[in-house]
């Protein structure tokens, strides 16, 4: 069995609170989920706003391999000739082959919402999909508030997906709009619209009751053959279904293709791409293509992950581009250590003395009040480090930061000024910044990105800070930092201690630029 992947992250995830796309950034995600292999993207909203029109523009100069464009309008005004609607005609414009088109399948929302009547909303949807038709378009039909419409009234529900099935869409697609649908509910109903449409139909979740993958994983099993979705489930209120998650339980678990052959590999790094387009931070704890989606804590856990994986992991990680970790912590022992070292060096035993060397580093700097769960690179740091395989990039010299009132024009509040030996090269630099941190990132960058151009893709994206000694008075006690570092394909996180929260973030800078370079150079 196959189906359609529809993505709406440019149109429907576009509405999401703290969600606003450039048009270059819908472009360039639209590249992303053709490189992935989604069948349609939909792309905008043409007669809502002048940037979708641009886009659309634009976009006929890009040449995509896989997916489809889909221009997305509602169906005529009421009470309108279809041929004067401004709305059909920005469908037109678009100049895509595929267009989607909303129509009411409610009867509360066309008596009280856009104020008409059943009979004209009818018309509203045969007039429209027949213009589009005309124009030779291929045609889908969202049934707006269909669960909701047919819960209520069964009959004019379905009447409006006979008058777009009739009218020549190609696919109707059954929307829980509001997202309160429950899946029993939801798999009844298809059935039964099953017994009445000849089309396929197609499955648009909202994630209100939190339940929008499952109920559209469960409508394919019912027997819709399009899925509709945002790739990462942003959207407004709670979101819509999310698609990395739908296409990962139905490719791996039901064997149901969503993609060409091998793209779902790609999954989780193209997640993490539109997540960095998007400016929104990928939750660790997302399904399958999520930070943490395959990260052992408990050392029971752990030890039988290293015995089998499938002792506590319900997919490979690799087969969606993913990656096994191992946390450390304070409920984990030599075992989780040694695994998490295996991942560096495979050949690394038991009885390999390195791993009391890494186990005695680990405890004593664990006891001054570092933390090695959330900074994966400080940790392979220490293990590249006792391995005798880490030479330093660059050597702090000495530096100094000045913190100031804000200037009249609010752009600084700090400034640094740093001594860096690279090889036999001094260089002494300074820097404003927002802060004493970020001035001295800016100091460091611009002493040493001459010479590791990598750095110039390089930025921080997550920063937090802990007091750790209780005791003590807060602006006296430790503290530890950790920072959370990109390039914009790969994260990375490194922790620093310290009395001086300027030196404990100045510790897991120094820690974060070293581990990329190692990278970079191993």
């Amino acid at each position: 069995m196959q189906v359609s992947i529809f993505d709406s992250t440019l149109r429907d995830g576009a509405q999401a609170e703290g969600i606003s796309f450039l048009v270059n950034d819908k472009i360039k995600i639209a590249k992303e989920l053709d490189e992935l292999g989604v069948d349609f993207i939909e792309a905008g909203n043409p007669g809502s706003n002048k940037k979708d029109l641009e886009f659309f523009k634009l976009a006929q100069n890009e040449v995509f391999k896989h997916s489809k464009l889909v221009a997305f309008g509602s169906t005529r005004r009421c009470n309108e000739d279809v041929k004067d609607d401004a709305n059909l005609q920005a469908l037109l414009e678009a100049n895509t082959d595929y267009v989607c088109i909303f129509g009411k399948a409610w009867d509360f929302h066309v008596e009280k919402i856009i104020n008409t009547t059943k009979e004209e909303n009818l018309c509203m949807i045969k007039d429209s999909i027949e213009f589009l038709k005309n124009h030779n378009k291929h045609v889908f039909f969202d049934a707006e508030h269909f669960f909701d419409g047919y819960k209520e009234n069964s009959s004019y529900a379905l009447e409006t997906l006979k008058t777009a099935e009739e009218a020549g869409a190609e696919v109707i697609v059954l929307c829980d709009t509001n997202g309160g649908t429950l899946i029993d509910e939801a798999e009844e109903i298809i059935k039964e619209v099953k017994k009445y449409i000849n089309i396929p139909l197609g499955i648009h979740a909202h994630n209100d009751s939190g339940i929008a993958v499952a109920l559209s994983v469960s409508a394919v099993l019912c027997g819709c053959t399009q899925i509709q979705g945002t790739f990462l489930g942003f959207g407004e209120r709670c979101g819509n279904a999310n698609l990395s998650t739908i296409i990962a339980n139905l490719e791996l678990k039901k064997n149901i293709k969503c993609l060409p052959d091998g793209n779902i590999k790609k999954l989780t790094p193209i997640a993490m791409s539109i997540a960095e387009i998007s400016n929104i931070k990928l939750r660790k704890n997302t399904p399958f293509v999520g930070g943490s989606a395959f990260a052992h804590k408990a050392g029971m856990h752990i030890d039988g992950v290293h015995k089998n994986p499938k002792s506590f992991e319900h997919v490979k990680p690799e087969s969606i581009g993913n990656e096994r970790k191992f946390l450390i912590s304070e409920v984990a022992g030599k075992a989780t250590v040694l695994a998490k070292i295996q991942n560096i060096y495979p050949n690394v035993s038991k009885n390999d003395p390195h791993l009391g060397m890494i186990l005695e580093t680990i405890k004593n700097l664990e006891y001054s009040g570092y933390q090695f769960e959330g900074a994966d690179a400080s940790f392979e740091l220490i293990v590249h480090k006792s391995f005798g395989n880490f030479k330093p990039f660059f050597t702090i010299e000495d530096f100094k930061t000045i913190g100031e009132g804000p200037s009249q024009s609010n752009e600084y509040s700090a400034s640094a000024i740093i001594k860096v030996l690279v090889g036999n090269d001094v260089e002494v630099t300074a820097a404003n910044g927002d802060g004493p941190v970020d001035a001295l990132n800016m100091a460091l960058r611009k002493a040493i990105a001459k010479f590791y151009p990598v750095l110039n893709k390089v930025y921080l994206s997550d920063y937090k800070v802990r007091i750790l000694d209780g005791k003590e008075q807060a602006t006296a006690a430790k503290t530890r930092v950790i920072i959370e570092s990109t390039d914009g394909k790969r994260s990375w996180s490194t922790v620093g201690v310290s009395k001086d929260i300027i030196e404990a973030s100045f510790k897991a800078l120094i820690d974060s630029i070293e581990y990329i370079l190692y990278k970079e150079n191993n």
